[in-house]
């Protein structure tokens, strides 16, 4: 880390310099069809013969988060080409921000009809798969999207495999997802405050802000607060995760199996949360803010994010500098602190077929659209060009800015149907490829990604433990509870009862199952 510093040093000091391309001002009131010349060439040919279309269907498309205002439109574009090429339209679901693991879990349960929907190691798809909530694809890749099954690479296929099977289809697109610190670097400067570079220099930075900027809540929290202890966390160097039931893995000992809740780690981080919330470094009532964490500091509500990935910052940067030019954003990756990390697995960014899907064939051959049609692809990922974006110098150029935009780049999180082949870049993604560099630099694999939790015997008790946490942890975790070690001990007298100590014991003997099968050490 020493010999690092310097090296890394400098990089910061060339991502802070750099500002993101700001949008062109005026946009288009009138879209461009999506066949015009200008609009991406693709493939036209009707569908696979193998795959029955005479009959029209609607396919729901379900996707985590917010929906962009110009969605309707898209929707409306994308539904022409489906239409010719599938004898499909596609219905697009948002679920927003807002207790949305609930609503997954509703959308996977309930039987209601869903013919492709999100998934990623943090909606738990491993667990899912177990369980049997998605169909296996092995058969219907060759028969509904050949190009599909050809488009992504062997050796991905075999990693997001569940019990040998294929469940998910992976996005190719190599990144790093791992989280880093994010601060108003105009506000730093001004106020000559610490570059957050670790959680002393962070706690710091957040009390400067504080002091001088009174109306700007330094930290961006909402009612997803174990988020906040999550990142804290990994500054112990922890495996990927969050890891469930208050179980503790680090990295270089994946072998050593410990319950985190009740430990003095824990304890440690929960006196650093109550610490910040005395302080008043985020809102008393953050349980309930619904505000997304990267929109309250774009929009100016707060100055500082605890952890967000480099793509994530360069797209917060972005719509920041497009509607206040004299603002800016610092970042700083957790790996150059903790000395490592992990590129994205192949499981961080999927979709999958639920069970429930009526029109699974026509799913996947829609989604083969999605991800090997440029066509398809252009439209879901940046919009229309000339209405949302222009292409400039080869820099992909919002038109507008974050609220005359209807539709930002990758405006829908479709994060999963990435082609390398058909990415547009903004003039700013330059800096999240100098971050990607530095980080392949010190990367180390994720060893904990191809782990398939089976909670089948423990079903119940994992429902109660969850009800639980609501009511006992999140409090802690949000710094409202007075005494932190009755209210631990309180969570934790609560978590028993629920069947804490058998959920923890399985969880444990499946993962060393797991690393013993994988020659993890």
């Amino acid at each position: 880390m020493n010999k690092g510093k310097t090296a890394a040093s400098l990089f910061m000091a060339s991502v802070l310099l750099s500002t993101a391309l700001s949008g062109c001002t005026g946009a288009s009131n009138t879209p461009k069809p999506a066949a015009s010349d200008n609009a991406p060439t693709g493939s036209q040919t009707p569908a696979k013969a193998g795959v029955d279309t005479s009959k029209k269907v609607e396919l729901q498309f379900y996707m985590l988060g917010s929906a962009p205002k110009d969605l309707p439109i898209i929707e409306e574009e994308v539904n022409k080409l489906a239409l010719a090429d599938l004898n499909a339209t596609v219905k697009f679901n948002f679920t927003t921000w807002t207790d949305w693991e609930q609503k997954y879990k509703l959308l996977l349960s309930s039987g209601q009809s869903v013919d492709l929907i999100f998934t990623a190691e943090w909606t738990k798809f491993q667990a899912y798969a177990k369980s049997g909530a998605f169909l296996a694809l092995d058969d219907l890749l060759p028969k509904a999207a050949p190009k599909l099954q050809a488009h992504v690479p062997k050796d991905m296929w075999d990693a997001v495999k569940i019990d040998k099977k294929i469940y998910t289809v992976p996005a190719t697109y190599k990144e790093y997802v791992t989280n880093g610190f994010v601060w108003r670097e105009d506000l730093r400067k001004k106020y000559n405050l610490p570059k957050p570079v670790d959680l002393a220099t962070f706690e710091a930075y957040l009390d400067g802000i504080k002091k001088n900027e009174p109306t700007i809540m330094p930290l961006a929290a909402n009612s997803d607060i174990s988020g906040l202890t999550d990142r804290i966390r990994e500054f112990n160097k922890w495996i990927g995760g969050p890891i469930p039931y208050g179980i503790g893995i680090k990295y270089d000992k994946p072998n050593e199996v410990y319950s985190y809740w009740g430990s003095d780690e824990q304890k440690k981080e929960l006196t650093m949360v109550k610490r910040w919330a005395d302080n008043g470094y985020f809102p008393k009532n953050v349980l309930n803010v619904k505000d997304t964490i990267p929109d309250q500091v774009v929009n100016g509500k707060a100055a500082a994010i605890i952890g967000d990935n480099p793509t994530r910052f360069n797209d917060s940067l972005i719509k920041m500098k497009s509607a206040h030019p004299d603002w800016d954003l610092g970042y700083h990756p957790y790996g150059l602190t903790i000395g490592f990390a992990t590129p994205v697995h192949p499981i961080h960014n999927g979709f999958a077929i639920p069970k429930s899907s009526k029109n699974a064939e026509r799913a996947l051959a829609f989604y083969e659209k999605l991800v090997t049609d440029k066509r398809y692809n252009w439209l879901t990922q940046y919009g229309i060009q000339g209405k949302n974006f222009e292409i400039e110098n080869g820099y992909y150029t919002m038109l507008g800015d974050k609220n005359t935009n209807g539709f930002p780049r990758e405006g829908m999180q479709g994060w999963a149907w990435r082609n390398p082949e058909f990415m547009l870049f903004d003039k700013g993604y330059d800096n999240v490829k100098a971050i990607f560099d530095e980080l392949d630099k010190i990367q180390k694999p994720d060893i904990f990604l191809g782990f398939a939790e089976d909670y089948t015997s423990y079903q119940a008790e994992r429902a109660a433990l969850e009800q639980v946490e609501k009511q006992y942890l999140y409090p802690l975790q949000a710094g409202l509870v007075a005494n932190i070690d009755e209210g631990l001990n309180t969570f934790l007298s609560k978590a028993k009862t629920a069947g804490l100590e058998k959920v923890q014991a399985e969880y444990k003997k499946q993962w060393l199952e797991y690393t013993a099968n994988k020659g993890i050490k």
